[in-house]
């Protein structure tokens, strides 16, 4: 086992996760004027950016269970090597919700995803497990079209950061942008009751999604 893959993971995890949550607890309501969903998706977006360039040569830069199971799917990783990834990346975004608990002003239900009344348009169970689905598929297909053996290495990052940056404007008033069960999960355990009870479908959509990009993603780019 490669405990500094795995440190690099929950890390990594432990950024993205707080790259979230930072801005979606604080930018919405600053004096200076609300950053709102362009200031969420920028946020995370050049956050993994900087952590793919910084630490993603460690671990492979998932930060994310969907996309270790879909590079499963894709014949990039081990399938022996995932419970390990995800449980540092379930771990590394627990703590981040736990450092934003101390600073407070979290919100009752720590920016959690959802559908109904967590849902900024109250978009339907099906809409949400749509658009999850798909939009982690696409992932999926661009981090699989970058990083293949003869792929624009240097600009790899670049282009997962502005995927994911468009990710989270097309996904957040629909269902608060998950694409990632690490997570949806640290803000559903943090929030309990309705996040909580929803938190599934973040976990079968995303990894559903992800599972479709890598399989179409090896279909495609196979010799």
């Amino acid at each position: 086992m490669n405990f500094k893959a795995l440190g690099a993971e929950a890390v990594g995890t432990f950024m993205l996760m707080a790259s979230v949550l930072g801005a979606a607890f604080y930018s919405f309501g600053a004096p200076a004027g609300a950053a709102g969903i362009i200031g969420v998706a920028l946020s995370i977006g050049l956050t993994v950016m900087a952590l793919a360039y910084a630490i993603g040569h460690v671990s492979g830069g998932h930060y994310n269970p969907a996309v270790t199971l879909g590079l499963v799917a894709g014949g990039r990783f081990p399938i022996a090597d995932a419970p390990a990834y995800i449980a540092a990346q379930v771990i590394g975004a627990c703590a981040a919700c736990g450092v934003f608990s101390l600073i407070g002003n979290t919100g009752a239900t720590y920016a959690a995803n959802g559908y109904g009344d967590l849902s900024m348009l109250k978009a339907t169970l099906g809409q949400v497990f749509v658009i999850e689905t798909v939009l982690t598929a696409f992932f999926l297909l661009v981090i699989m079209g970058v990083t293949r053996a003869n792929g624009p290495a240097i600009m790899a990052p670049v282009a997962i950061g502005l995927t994911l940056t468009a990710i989270h404007l097309m996904a957040v008033p629909i269902s608060n942008a998950s694409v990632n069960p690490a997570r949806s999960l640290a803000s559903a355990v943090y929030a309990g009751g309705e996040p909580l009870s929803q938190v599934w479908l973040f976990w079968v959509a995303p990894i559903l999604g992800a599972v479709i990009g890598g399989t179409i993603g090896n279909w495609l780019l196979s010799k």
